[in-house]
């Protein structure tokens, strides 16, 4: 069988699978659905922009650099395609749209690395103009160089809220506040998990520290309770120790942490479990990023969150088993090497995930007007009334009685707080009321291009 090795996703693991192919002579080709590679957290911006490195990327651009020189020196030697989605598998065969046009593209080995999204609890006001997810935030300032607004509220938990509360207030936009549901014991007590990575460690530290010196207000162990405004959020209110605060602002970017983008993994056929730390399903994969289906790998944030420097050295793994699997000469001792690292860095991630945690009380404290799913305008008391009237508990059951999920977004922005809910609601634990089962198109797709496609296959 003739090698056809494919890689979705030209982020920090996409790039070093692609290097690591390139240099063992295999011709990989890549599909990147973003204009230039890098992935989220090395977003390039558009072509002419003129900010450096060092005020795009901080301390990580050195790394971004070496991730873009990577990919950079490699072009010649893969059939590299931006802009374009894989919005279905099936049978050896991707699902492409590129141009405007649909294609298909058949693979023997595959490397999934999809890279992750922002895991959304929303909040009443959430949908007023002016508040974006974190994710979006940032976006924003690497690829257009602008603020999500004036004066900017930052609020949620997890590392990525401080890193873009800084990113923002180093570009010179007003951080009006950073608000942290973790409270500051709970990272205390898990700092011990992450001092096996102290840079890592004192990158976390810098950025807080950082924040406090620029007299940005950092409030910790906060809930929450919503933002109000007319035509643009006004305002970011929320509680703590039982008294109610708020805070002018005419931005707000928020988030709890990120969330892995497993849709094509499960379109694929690939065997999930529920993972209890980061509280959602992931693909199962060996140590080399092997998938319970033959020829499919993953690599990096996509098959569970672990950050962008074990996102390169997974992508290089998972590299090598293709290749081993292909029956190539690879190098045992660096495999070694790469699964090590990667070991290691799991510790560290569990720590972080015990210094921000999952708000588990979020789901009892959302009220019922709650919009819950923007796409089909699903309240959190239309969830539970469901519940309660079919006796629904199942995630897939509540979506076909009451459309939530079914959206543009198709779960990606509503899943966990509608699994949130409906696991409150009948008394279960989150991992018991399943998961959101991929649909195809992964994600929406023009009209133009599904006539043309229509009316190609009619003239054959």
């Amino acid at each position: 069988m003739k090698l056809q090795a494919v890689i979705v996703g030209a982020g920090p693991a996409g790039v070093r699978a692609a290097q690591t192919l390139a240099a063992h002579g295999v011709r990989p080709v890549v599909v990147d659905e973003a204009p230039r590679w890098g992935g989220q957290i090395y977003r390039q911006p558009p072509p002419g922009f003129t900010r450096a490195k060092e005020t795009l990327y901080g301390f990580e651009a050195a790394r971004a650099d070496a991730v873009h020189s990577a990919m950079a020196g490699i072009l010649d030697k893969i059939d590299y395609r931006p802009d374009t989605l894989v919005w279905s598998a099936e049978g050896s065969q991707l699902d492409l749209l590129a141009q405007g046009q649909m294609r298909t593209l058949p693979y023997s080995h595959l490397i999934v690395a999809t890279g992750a999204t922002d895991r959304v609890l929303p909040f009443p006001g959430w949908t007023l103009p002016g508040v974006y997810t974190l994710g979006a935030a940032q976006v924003a300032l690497k690829f257009q160089g602008c603020a999500i607004g004036s004066r900017v509220v930052f609020a949620g938990t997890g590392p990525l809220l401080y890193l873009i509360a800084y990113q923002y207030a180093k570009a010179g936009a007003k951080v009006a506040a950073v608000l942290d549901t973790a409270s500051f014991a709970g990272k205390a007590a898990a700092a011990p998990a992450m001092l096996g990575q102290p840079a890592l460690f004192a990158k976390g530290l810098y950025y807080l520290g950082w924040l406090r010196l620029h007299g940005i207000p950092v409030h910790q162990g906060v809930e929450l309770t919503h933002a109000t405004g007319d035509e643009r959020v006004q305002a970011m209110h929320w509680r703590k120790a039982g008294r109610e605060h708020h805070i002018d602002c005419d931005g707000v970017g928020f988030g709890y942490a990120l969330r892995p983008e497993t849709q094509l993994p499960d379109l694929l056929g690939c065997r999930f479990r529920y993972d209890t730390l980061q509280r959602g399903a992931l693909p199962e994969r060996d140590a080399a990023g092997r998938s319970s289906v033959t020829g499919v790998y993953l690599a990096g944030d996509g098959a569970g969150i672990m950050g962008a420097d074990a996102a390169e050295w997974a992508g290089e793994r998972a590299a090598l088993a293709l290749l081993a699997d292909a029956g190539k000469t690879i190098d045992a001792a660096r495999a070694a090497s790469l699964e090590s690292r990667l070991a290691g860095i799991a510790s560290f991630r569990h720590g972080l995930e015990r210094a921000f945690p999952f708000p588990a009380g979020w789901a009892a404290a959302a009220p019922d007007e709650l919009v819950v799913c923007r796409c089909e305008e699903i309240t959190a008391g239309e969830l539970r009334r469901c519940v309660a009237d079919t006796g629904a508990r199942e995630m897939n059951r509540l979506k076909a009685l009451t459309r939530v999920g079914m959206g543009r977004c198709q779960g990606r922005t509503c899943g966990v707080a509608a699994a949130e809910i409906l696991a409150h609601a009948c008394a279960a634990q989150p991992d018991a009321v399943g998961r959101l089962r991929g649909q195809s198109p992964i994600k929406p797709l023009p009209f133009s291009a599904i006539v043309a496609a229509a009316v190609k296959q009619e003239a054959a």
